[in-house]
């Protein structure tokens, strides 16, 4: 344990030369139209260092349905204060005798999925290899790139400004909330013949020409997103409708595309609807699935295109409605994070809550799906009854 402590403190510090900005401080100067990450020669990344009291290694790192308050301590805490906040802290947990946990949180006003993703597996690369680093995993700064010529920025931040009344929001960070106790994490998994299934199964029942392409992430989020809201609405949630908020990568949609190796927040959510009686029908998976197609199939216009638009009417929905988050994507290859140990046993995305949904790739199976949520024991118990039900 102690030879893998040096070994993983060496190559983070070593990683950190290519990452200097993570050891910076989210800010909003009075004088500054924006927030800004500051970094300035000394300043430093905070990394916890924890020995688990969990006797079994595997209860954290199974896909047993356990408490979600069970990953708590895995997680490191940011530095938030009323005028700034840490941009990223790491923990690493020991469980003698058994393994080592990874455990990182980044603030995604400075860095997305994908930006995370890139830096752990620079870390690991370096941990392996030592540097330099491969080109792919070279982090690219300029923001010039990005080219906003109607002013989105600015409407944003106004527009976040008015729905929180204070800049001092910006620093908080909403995967520090309390972990309500009655909240159990499972995930579920779907191989590439569960998603050619599904795909067949869509198929026969709608054949309009906005399903004839059907993508695994299209069925998967259909499947998961009805068997949720069934498992967790009540007769008089069917007269109301469930959004769905999809993280879209813009890398390569924008006009021009920026680099893949841009390291940032680079992410647009996206809304799409379907009503909550729908996912009660018989063809209730293929009405979710042409919805979230349709939205998919509308980023083909330019993910920029009625963006004014879609901020303006940011978090006014109406009473009673549900909204559920997807987050992440299999396209990550988190399960390529290798610090000299081979595969992760595990990886888990500690911050989705109830209602959000986590998807990243099948560790045991390339094409597969691996389905992280949070719900309450009774409902998570229906939502596996109801997993496997429509994918034969």
């Amino acid at each position: 344990m102690a030879s893998t402590l040096s070994k993983l403190k060496h190559s983070l510090s070593l990683t950190l030369q290519y990452y200097l900005p993570l050891a910076g401080t989210l800010t909003w100067p009075p004088s500054s139209p924006k927030p800004n990450v500051l970094y300035n020669p000394g300043d430093a990344i905070s990394l916890t260092v924890a020995e688990s009291t969990v006797e079994h290694f595997g209860h954290v790192s199974g896909d047993n349905v356990r408490e979600a308050s069970a990953s708590s301590p895995l997680v490191p805490k940011l530095h938030v204060t009323e005028t700034s906040a840490s941009v990223m802290a790491l923990q690493i947990t020991m469980f003698p005798n058994s393994g080592i946990c990874v455990g990182i949180t980044a603030h995604h006003a400075f860095l997305d999925g994908k930006s995370t993703t890139m830096f752990m597996k620079s870390w690991a690369y370096v941990c392996r290899e030592n540097p330099p680093l491969s080109p792919e995993l070279m982090p690219f700064y300029d923001r010039n790139v990005v080219k906003d010529d109607i002013g989105l920025d600015m409407v944003y931040l106004n527009r976040w400004l008015e729905k929180t009344k204070s800049k001092q929001k910006v620093f908080e960070h909403w995967s520090e909330t309390h972990v309500q106790s009655d909240l159990v994490r499972g995930n579920f998994q779907l191989t590439r013949g569960d998603i050619e299934n599904l795909k067949k199964r869509v198929s026969r029942i709608n054949k309009t020409s906005t399903l004839q392409k059907l993508s695994s992430f299209v069925v998967t989020s259909a499947h998961v997103l009805t068997c949720m809201v069934r498992a967790t609405s009540s007769e008089e949630d069917r007269r109301n409708k469930v959004y769905f908020v999809v993280g879209v990568d813009y890398r390569t949609r924008l006009d021009p595309p920026v680099p893949l190796n841009y390291f940032g927040n680079c992410v647009g959510s996206h809304l799409g609807y379907v009503q909550v009686r729908d996912c009660f029908e018989e063809d209730g998976l293929a009405i979710v699935a042409g919805k979230i197609s349709c939205l998919v199939k509308g980023l083909e216009k330019g993910v920029l295109e009625g963006a004014k638009d879609r901020l303006s009417k940011w978090g006014s929905l109406e009473p009673g409605a549900q909204v559920i988050s997807i987050t992440w994507s299999p396209k990550f290859g988190v399960y390529g994070i290798d610090f000299c140990f081979g595969r992760p046993k595990k990886i888990e995305i500690a911050s989705i809550h109830r209602k959000a949904i986590s998807l990243v790739e099948y560790r045991d199976e390339n094409g597969g799906i691996d389905v992280g949520l949070v719900l309450k024991k009774h409902e998570i118990d229906i939502f596996a009854s109801l997993f496997r039900i429509n994918i034969s």
